[in-house]
């Protein structure tokens, strides 16, 4: 397959130069050791240059998989052999379900019932309420602000994202304060699993670190989400909510889905609609404020689209340059950093002999900083993003929201949210972020310390 690059070098080739870089447990754990999990990925990736990589990490040796002709491999041409059964799927399934966050014909079933809620008619429909909601979460964060007083990005963001996908999801049924208090649960729930994501070998009726703080979680989040759902039953929502259309759709045994599997579904989408959102969100601002320049550009975009009018869906369109700037930020700060995927049958991927069973994960992040597609990736460019750049580029060099059949429903919702989010702000403030900011590696790519913004009025 012929692909091209995001730099001047042209087409060329993929060919691997070596079948696969072979990771020992030595050189893994002395390299966590110096610099932490982060350090490790990125020297992995400088280590193998998009070949595929072969981690020992005891019992568990995963394929490390970054080259966009790989990802073709694993996530279009061969996907039937791929799919989401690998143990970061099953430990979240504790908490998602086997619905839309699953695998299998239930996934099949919900999948198809979410679709409308995230089509383009749907978000039209729906554009007025989001814009209200925003420029009301945006009002209420410019008074916790105060003069010079810095609020905390990441849950600011969290409580401006619940309050547009709160209408959306349930309906304005869930008060502001218990939107707080179960997006803090499943935050909770969701941080609780790295032991049993680095231990997928042990049962879960042995208890290991993070299991006591998971059950405390959900139920919380049963406490929360129950009323709702029985409220949905009963018709007291509006019809055109996440919560109704689960209720009245069903699953893949042609019955309709019970209460249990509409909470699991409303969780799965809330861990990628409200958190992970919130993280890209928070990392906006962090870039913007290490880039002054392109936060003016973007500043004067919003200027001369919207200028005095009140915010509309018609702006988005032409808010382009900063629909670029959000594209790099997710390429940059990749929350969703690595994807499993497990293969059901053995397979060969370019020269490297996969035996079913294995599991290989999937490196966004990684991907986003090849050389061979990204010219000096490590540099904030947003004009990686015009159309022509974009068309000339393998189509899988870029995935922050998957790709394949999993691909994420809410890639158009979150694009219009995130625009609308931004042009609310920064038509209202100047935003400044105390000091600088570096990532960490958890469940996602996050803030190592809290994002302190500090937004004084134009």
């Amino acid at each position: 397959m012929s692909i091209t690059t995001d730099s001047a070098s042209g087409p060329r080739a993929y060919e691997p130069v070596r079948p696969v870089v072979k990771m020992p447990m030595r050189r893994v754990a002395s390299r966590l050791r110096r610099g932490g999990p982060l350090h490790l990925l990125d020297s992995i990736g400088r280590d193998a240059d998009g070949a595929i990589t072969r981690l020992n990490l005891g019992p568990f040796r995963p394929f490390l998989v970054t080259h966009p002709d790989d990802l073709q491999h694993i996530l279009r041409d061969h996907r039937d052999n791929y799919p989401r059964g690998a143990a970061m799927w099953r430990a979240l399934g504790r908490l998602t379900g086997d619905g839309i966050g699953g695998e299998g014909e239930q996934w099949a079933a919900s999948r198809e019932i979410l679709r409308n809620a995230f089509s383009g008619r749907y978000l039209a429909a729906m554009s007025e309420q989001m814009i209200s909601s925003i420029d009301g979460a945006v009002d209420d964060l410019g008074r916790r602000c105060g003069p010079g007083r810095p609020v905390d990005a990441g849950v600011e963001m969290t409580r401006v994202v619940q309050r547009v996908i709160n209408p959306v999801f349930f309906g304005s049924l869930v008060p502001d304060e218990e939107g707080d208090r179960l997006g803090e649960a499943i935050a909770t729930a969701m941080g609780s699993l790295l032991w049993r994501m680095a231990m997928p070998f042990m049962p879960h009726a042995v208890p290991v670190p993070g299991d006591r703080r998971f059950n405390r979680a959900t139920r919380t989040v049963n406490e929360i989400l129950r009323p709702v759902v029985s409220a949905a039953r009963g018709g007291r929502l509006d019809g055109r909510d996440v919560v109704t259309l689960l209720l009245t759709g069903t699953g893949a045994d042609g019955r309709p889905l019970t209460d249990e599997q509409v909470c699991q579904d409303i969780i799965a989408l809330f861990v990628a609609g409200s958190e992970s959102s919130a993280i890209a969100l928070t990392w906006i601002w962090a870039a913007l404020a290490r880039h002054p320049e392109i936060a003016a550009a973007v500043t004067d975009e919003v200027d001369r689209v919207v200028g005095d009018e009140p915010l509309r869906r018609e702006h988005i369109r032409s808010l382009s340059y900063t629909q670029m700037v959000l594209d790099e930020v997710l390429r940059i700060y990749s929350v969703g950093w690595a994807v499993p995927r497990m293969a059901l049958r053995d397979d060969v991927i370019g020269k490297v002999e996969v035996p079913a069973g294995s599991t290989l994960a999937i490196s966004p992040y990684l991907t986003h900083r090849l050389e061979e597609f990204w010219e000096r990736p490590l540099e904030f460019d947003p004009g990686r993003f015009a159309k022509d750049r974009v068309r000339a580029r393998h189509p899988l060099a870029y995935l922050p929201f998957g790709d394949g059949v999993h691909q994420c429903l809410g890639q158009a919702f979150f694009a219009q949210e995130a625009t609308l989010i931004v042009a609310s702000v920064l038509r209202r403030y100047r935003v400044a972020v105390q000091g600088d900011v570096d990532p960490k590696l958890s469940l996602t790519l996050q803030p190592r310390e809290p994002v302190q913004l500090i937004l004084t009025p134009r």
